[in-house]
């Protein structure tokens, strides 16, 4: 998210160490961060760009409809009917993207981050302190996690008296990414479910309405959510290298200045550049808007105002407009946020075209992909495996679409038409599709994008450290959604 001009750039390694890793740096890591660098090496080499992998995703699906008995002519009208189905929530979730950073690179943010910087005692109390930010931020807003927990970790690697393990603070500030935003308030799922203004009718026809009551807020999701927090603030501090294996963002050749904003001409000779720079614009925006906010949770239920992703963005639009106080320095924030937001723009057409081609592309016999995909999790699963079965199934898938909403909408089709079928509560079925979805993100270096700008690292840097946490939470995971699930009856669907 940072342009090329606020971070500098990292400079190249010396010696015959793979790129931007020297020699003791490999030395300097355990066995199971040595595998996930060499992984991370690997993928990086030999995985393309994620839009490929959506568009290898449209080939096999339209592939798979036809071997399934649909004709050409019907796939080909199903991909075009459902290429702009998804423009709305395209849009929204793109704008949460820069609604997180605009936050997130705010003055008062800037501030706090100091004084927090000042907090930590070790290098090691200032890793998990990076990890508990990141991940609880993210329950809130991943785009404010991201960024946040970046600054953060950069803040702290400036305290030279503590030894900061550049790496690992910089795994501990993605796993807001990594382990929880999915079970917060930004699940791209469980948006999706509770606005029907945003969801496909063809999910919506098997899904109905499922409000954060059932989603987010179930007691058990918020046990998961904690039980992950305290596990991956452990992990954190006890693996985090110190003293002498302890690598610094000095030794890294990582430029730590921070970034200041263009100067400013006091003087404002054009009537434009006065209102740019004047608060003025900025006051009656946010009384406009935040009179609506204040109208929007007084007539509905808090639960109720805030699912709406519209009222959402909006919060956030209007806070980071507000904290940055002049429009020019807002604007600023959003042209440094836009390019975070190419992959959702571009690939989530894609995303929606798969939907209808799974839902709408019949076969000869009237069924169509997505039924005869359902039928199968039915034929190998059971109300009890449901789970097991399509939390290891979503994690696999997500190495590949890296996309909280892209994907769901690939998956819901079929995968709630199995919850149905199987009398699985549909809103815990949402919530183990949002659990283990963020598993594959902690080796997938598409969002450690923006983190990794602001930080001036790779993605092998981090990743070994994100691997360990990996190994720990995918058994985790899978036992939790398994156990808790256990405790939550069938609800049939509720249509708007």
């Amino acid at each position: 998210m940072q342009s090329s001009s606020s971070i500098p750039a990292r400079p190249a390694a010396p010696g015959n160490a793979p790129p931007d890793t020297p020699p003791d740096i490999e030395r300097s890591t355990g066995l199971l961060s040595r595998l996930g660098l060499r992984f991370t090496a690997w993928a990086e080499r030999w995985f393309p760009d994620a839009f490929v992998f959506a568009a290898i995703a449209v080939i096999v699906v339209a592939g798979a409809a036809m071997a399934n008995g649909s004709s050409p002519q019907a796939v080909a009208k199903a991909f075009g009917d459902g290429f702009w189905s998804l423009i709305v929530f395209t849009m929204q979730m793109a704008v949460v993207a820069i609604g997180g950073y605009v936050v997130a690179t705010s003055p008062p943010p800037a501030r706090l981050i100091q004084r927090l910087a000042a907090v930590p005692r070790s290098g090691r109390q200032g890793i998990a302190y990076v990890a508990l930010i990141s991940m609880i931020l993210s329950l809130f807003n991943w785009g404010v996690s991201l960024i946040f927990s970046a600054l953060y970790a950069r803040a702290l690697a400036r305290r030279v008296d503590l030894r900061v393990d550049y790496r690992a603070a910089g795994a501990a500030a993605y796993l807001g990414l990594g382990a929880t935003w999915a079970l917060g308030l930004s699940s791209s799922a469980a948006q999706l479910q509770a606005n029907p203004g945003s969801l496909p009718k063809s999910i919506l026809d098997i899904t109905g309405v499922i409000p954060f009551s059932q989603t987010i807020f179930l007691w058990q999701s918020m046990v998961m959510a904690a039980v992950l927090i305290v596990v991956s603030v452990a992990i954190c501090f006890f693996s985090a290298p110190t003293g002498a294996n302890a690598v610094t963002a000095q030794d890294l050749g990582v430029d730590l200045a921070e970034f200041k904003p263009a100067a400013q001409d006091p003087a404002r000779r054009r009537p434009g550049e006065w209102f740019e720079r004047s608060p003025l614009l900025t006051i009656l925006l946010c009384a406009l808007g935040f009179g609506w906010l204040a109208q929007e949770f007084m007539a509905k239920s808090p639960l109720v105002a805030i699912s709406g992703l519209n009222t959402y963005n909006l919060l956030f639009l209007l806070l980071g407009l507000l904290l940055h106080w002049r429009p020019r320095n807002f604007l600023d924030a959003v042209t440094r946020a836009v390019p975070s937001t190419a992959g959702v723009i571009i690939q989530f057409p894609l995303y929606g075209a798969i939907a209808a081609m799974l839902t709408s592309a019949k076969g000869h016999d009237g069924i169509a992909l997505s039924d005869r995909i359902a039928h199968l999790f039915v034929s190998i699963s059971n109300t009890d495996t449901f789970a097991v079965m399509m939390g290891a199934y979503s994690a696999v898938l997500g190495f590949f679409i890296p996309s909280g909403g892209g994907k769901w909408i690939i998956e819901a089709p079929y995968v709630m038409q199995a919850a149905n079928e199987l009398k699985v509560h549909l809103g815990w079925a949402v919530q183990v599709y949002n659990a283990a979805e963020a598993l594959p993100n902690l080796i997938n270096p598409f969002w450690m994008l923006p983190l990794l700008g602001v930080l001036a690292l790779k993605a092998r840097d981090i990743v070994g450290f994100t691997f360990l946490q990996l190994l720990v939470h995918a058994p985790l995971v899978l036992f939790m959604l398994w156990f808790l699930g256990r405790t939550l009856d069938y609800v049939p669907p509720v249509m708007p």
